[in-house]
């Protein structure tokens, strides 16, 4: 179609030119309507998220032939997270990061899915997100909180504590400050270990260990490398607490706007950069490690994971706004 004759819109309305006295048709319209995105996040360019999130872009924009338009704003450009989440909530045209912790809030039973030692081998997680139960979660998200998720996922990395020692158990932890983003089951889960969590925006995460605000902090290795947290503190204890996996979320109502076509390419493509970015970050961990010691970094690989996971198995029964027999049936789920 002649670009003289395209219908153009975005979440503000529509504009069409119509050249000749040619009408145009009702169908061909929705097949010329521009949808611009913007695609945020708070962490670095530099890290294996900002390559998936180009993947996406990539896909997103060939398979729709232009018709999407996505721009991808990393380091907290648009703002902090909770920033960025109630820009979405508004309505505004964004796509974001979002995880277990943040959906919890309006669907409790999603905090769940970002708890301790949950699985052992981070690529099980799939089964979650072709159960039932995730479906069910995705519904009510939508109905409840105005929210659609494309996908949940992205794995973010395995979660490592970074301190001025080496941590190999519970009792290294005991008495240790520990940096925590604003989330109920990081909390609970290093009251666990006997730790004192401190609730630090992302951002700040680097002056609060340079300062002595915080003992110690944890996050996964491209993360560390990329907000340079290891030139504050030196020594990484490989204790994969978490498996943590984020996903695309972005207004329900704007989704549900888009035509249908376009609806499924965003739902396909966030879910196959998922298992594009779980390959990523699995196949580079011994690089980032790597990559970490050329720097000072000391890495402690004798750490109990036994004693860990004994320590933090009761944060499961921490949450009484979970359903029932819910933990019972994620286990079965992932050890079917």
């Amino acid at each position: 179609m002649p670009r003289e004759t395209a219908m153009t819109c975005n979440f503000g309305g529509c504009a069409r030119t119509i050249t000749a006295g040619v009408l145009i048709s009702a169908s061909s319209m929705a097949q010329a309507q521009d949808y611009t995105f913007r695609l945020a996040h708070v962490t670095s360019d530099q890290e294996p998220l900002q390559e998936a999130m180009e993947e996406f872009v990539r896909n997103v924009e060939a398979r729709t032939e232009g018709r999407v338009d996505i721009e991808i704003f990393p380091n907290a450009q648009l703002g902090s997270n909770p920033e960025v989440f109630e820009q979405v909530r508004a309505g505004a045209p964004i796509i974001t990061i979002s995880d277990p912790g943040y959906l919890s809030d309006f669907v409790a039973d999603f905090g769940v899915l970002g708890g301790p030692y949950l699985m052992e081998d981070p690529r099980d997680f799939q089964r979650i997100v072709e159960s039932d139960l995730y479906a069910e979660l995705v519904d009510r998200l939508r109905d409840e909180a105005g929210l659609e998720l494309l996908a949940l996922n992205w794995l973010f990395g395995s979660r490592h504590m970074l301190s001025d020692v080496a941590i190999s158990s519970p009792e290294d932890t005991a008495g240790l400050t520990f940096r925590t983003p604003p989330n109920i089951m990081w909390v609970e889960t290093f009251e666990a270990i006997g730790a004192r969590p401190t609730q630090i925006a992302w951002g700040e995460v680097y002056s609060a260990l340079s300062a002595g605000v915080v003992d110690a902090a944890e996050a996964p290795l491209p993360s560390i490398y990329g907000a340079r947290l290891h030139e504050a503190k030196s020594t990484v204890s490989l204790t994969a607490h978490f498996r943590g996996f984020t996903g695309l979320m972005m207004n329900a109502e704007v989704f549900a706007s888009m035509p249908e076509d376009i609806r499924t390419i965003m739902l396909e493509e966030a879910d196959a950069t998922g298992g594009f970015m779980t390959d990523l970050m699995l196949d580079s961990e011994e690089e980032w490690i790597a990559r970490l010691e050329e720097e000072g970094v000391i890495f402690n690989r004798d750490v109990d994971l036994a004693a860990f996971q004994a320590a933090t198995a009761d944060v499961y029964n921490r949450f009484p706004d979970w359903s029932d027999g819910l933990y019972e049936q994620v286990r079965d789920i992932l050890d079917d």
